[in-house]
């Protein structure tokens, strides 16, 4: 699924943990991590996550359903984008645009994410 596609998915749900709800199932179908793909743990965040890349294609991991669905939103932001690209990017401002209610213990992670992608 693509991030406009998980956007729109998400705009249109109110409640938040409907919300949350469904970024679980985004994270549900991530797509499995190919042989060939290099991955790198993230540090910062409570959960184990890793995100893995082959190419300008991007794939992830996680040890829990909230962060699972957290890092597939995360990847498909950047899937098919080069490192060039994604240092132009506003992850952050991308990520908050989709108004999900995550705690601020979620938000180290989500931020380690980001400088990792930003500095490929």
């Amino acid at each position: 699924m693509t991030y406009s596609e998980m956007k729109n998915i998400l705009s249109i749900i109110d409640d938040p943990v409907q919300k949350l709800e469904m970024v679980m199932d985004f994270g549900a179908h991530l797509t499995p991590v190919p042989d060939s793909a290099v991955c790198t743990e993230i540090t910062g965040c409570a959960s184990r996550i890793e995100i893995c890349r082959a190419g300008n294609n991007f794939y992830g991991r996680a040890d829990s359903a909230i962060v699972r669905g957290v890092v597939a939103i995360i990847t498909a932001m950047v899937d098919g984008k080069s490192p060039d690209e994604i240092k132009k990017m506003d992850l952050s401002g991308m990520f908050n645009e989709l108004n999900i209610n995550l705690g601020a213990g979620r938000l180290n992670g989500i931020n380690s994410m980001f400088r990792f992608l930003q500095n490929l």
